[in-house]
């Protein structure tokens, strides 16, 4: 029963931030599954069955909030469950030592240039409401969708980064976007679990858990990502996917960095992190007071 609540509250903090932040239910909860002894194939079938539900909340609560561009949606939702099946399928057979470092390095650069976009320009006007093309949408989905079946989470971290970088998209709307298309992503790569492992290493009852505490978290999260200031929220992406992706290559064997180093880079960063969020906090608050005064102004009459 132990077991049962802490990953009940582990679904509900994953899902809580993957609301807010379009990213990290999945590689938050399969992390711990991993942790737990449990395979990665059965990890990541776990956690997308789970998905189902959560996902299904989520998007639902973001389309109440008007969070959600349905038309993203379709364009990046269906290759996405594409790319998922496939990924499901083939996660037996395939080696992501090479591939994680590579990617990581990929969303890095991402994430350096939505944080430093939204920190210091904030929410870019010039691109805003021009529709994103298929030509874009198809092929992130699919790679989005086989990287999220193989490495137990991804639809986030690589589709959340490349709509922000794109600037056509308010933060909200993409996140919205990204976790009501993830329903369709958990759907494919749940089936392709089931065809190609059965009910073989999966325990129902974390399943279970993992998504009471999800579907409890969303409504929340779809709440509170309306309430934040999208030149904020675009910093805290940023920063999310930069400490994300900096902690895997750390780790990795292309680095292989001591604990010390480690210690050294995280504190750099997240200085750096914490000093963008006050940026934007008080470049936010000065663009409301600028906002306020133009507002006065044009209620005044002329010549008063």
């Amino acid at each position: 029963m132990r077991t049962l609540i802490l990953l009940a509250l582990a679904g509900l903090g994953a899902q809580l931030v993957d609301g807010s932040l379009g990213m990290a239910y999945g590689v938050t909860s399969t992390t711990l599954l991993l942790a737990m002894g449990t395979n990665p194939a059965a990890a990541s079938a776990t956690v997308h069955l789970s998905e189902i539900g959560t996902t299904l909340m989520s998007g639902a609560s973001h389309w109440r909030f008007g969070n959600v561009d349905w038309k993203v949606v379709a364009r990046i939702g269906v290759p996405g469950a594409v790319g998922s099946f496939l990924g499901a399928t083939v996660l037996s057979r395939l080696s992501t030592e090479v591939a994680e470092p590579v990617m990581s390095l990929i969303l890095l650069g991402l994430g350096l240039y939505v944080m430093s976009r939204f920190t210091f320009r904030g929410l870019p006007k010039d691109q805003l409401g021009k529709p994103l093309s298929r030509r874009f949408l198809t092929p992130l989905g699919l790679v989005a969708g086989f990287l999220d079946a193989t490495g137990g989470g991804g639809w986030g971290p690589v589709g959340t980064p490349a709509l922000l970088a794109g600037g056509r998209l308010e933060p909200r709307k993409v996140i919205g976007s990204i976790d009501t298309s993830e329903f369709l992503v958990a759907v494919a790569a749940s089936l392709g679990f089931l065809f190609s492992l059965g009910s073989q290493g999966l325990k129902w009852t974390w399943v279970i858990a993992f998504l009471l505490g999800g579907v409890i978290a969303a409504p929340v999260a779809a709440w509170l990502v309306r309430l934040i200031p999208p030149r904020v929220l675009g910093s805290a992406v940023g920063g999310i996917i930069v400490v994300t992706n900096v902690r895997t290559l750390l780790r990795s064997d292309w680095i292989a960095a001591s604990g010390a180093v480690s210690a050294v880079v995280y504190v750099v960063l997240y200085a750096v992190w914490a000093g963008a969020l006050a940026y934007s906090i008080r470049a936010h608050r000065r663009e409301r007071a600028a906002e306020a005064e133009l507002s006065v102004a044009e209620r005044e009459p002329v010549g008063a």
